[in-house]
């Protein structure tokens, strides 16, 4: 199930009712051990006995051997768990079904314990609450929405700024001056907007015209608005 981008009212109703029928509720955890977003949201609906921390290689980008193995290990570990309890919960921020490690552990745990039923609870996604705070608005009339993974390299948002429609980036705090670079290549930097840590103490929500190549906390988003001409419902 989504548990949204870290603000705890964002999530939904059936989210919380089904954290709260779960007999226990997996999250994940880094191999360094701290509390990941997932787990701090879940906390304010359940309490700590009924979390399960399971070790995902989650910042593992080059070793593919380590990266697999993790999966496997987090695979047995939930397999274990619905052996012993009829419902077990999963919590990842944002959705379960938008490049959420969820992905990877219901295919393993699907071929360990055959016949398992899971049912995805969709959750708010950063692009959405990142839209909210700013006012950005992600599309308009027959504008198309481009969501792209900065992991992926900087090329393809290259290649999507250039194109129509808003586009989004996620995680891309690392390579933020290679994606200032970009915005500005491409003539949309001024009305594009990013920002981190949504709903959180520590949140920051600024104009891409700030970004000064420094790099920002890896879970970042930004939304490129698409180009708008022709005034209200130009794009119908």
């Amino acid at each position: 199930m989504g548990v949204g981008p870290g603000d705890p009212e964002l999530v939904t109703v059936k989210g919380v009712n089904a954290l709260r029928g779960a007999d226990v509720v997996v999250v994940p955890v880094m191999d360094t051990g701290e509390r990941g977003r997932a787990e701090a949201t879940v906390l304010h609906y359940v309490g700590a006995e009924k979390i399960v921390r399971v070790v995902f290689a989650l910042n593992e980008r080059t070793d593919r051997a380590r990266r697999e193995a993790a999966w496997d290990a987090a695979g047995e570990r939930v397999a274990g768990l619905l052996r012993e309890h009829a419902a077990v919960a999963f919590a990842t921020i944002g959705d379960p079904n938008v490049y959420s490690t969820f992905t990877y552990l219901a295919q393993t745990v699907g071929a360990l314990v055959p016949g398992t039923v899971v049912q995805t609870v969709p959750g708010i996604t950063a692009m959405q609450d990142l839209a909210a705070r700013s006012g950005a608005v992600l599309t308009e009339g027959t504008e198309p929405l481009t969501l792209v993974p900065v992991t992926a390299g900087s090329a393809v948002l290259k290649e999507a700024l250039h194109g129509p429609g808003t586009v989004v980036a996620y995680k891309f705090g690392r390579q933020a001056a290679e994606v200032a670079e970009a915005l500005r290549e491409s003539g949309r930097l001024d009305d594009a907007v990013w920002g981190s840590a949504l709903g959180l103490p520590e949140e920051s929500v600024r104009p891409a015209g700030e970004l000064d190549g420094a790099p920002l906390p890896y879970l970042s988003t930004l939304i490129a608005p698409a180009r708008r001409e022709g005034g209200r419902g130009g794009k119908l």
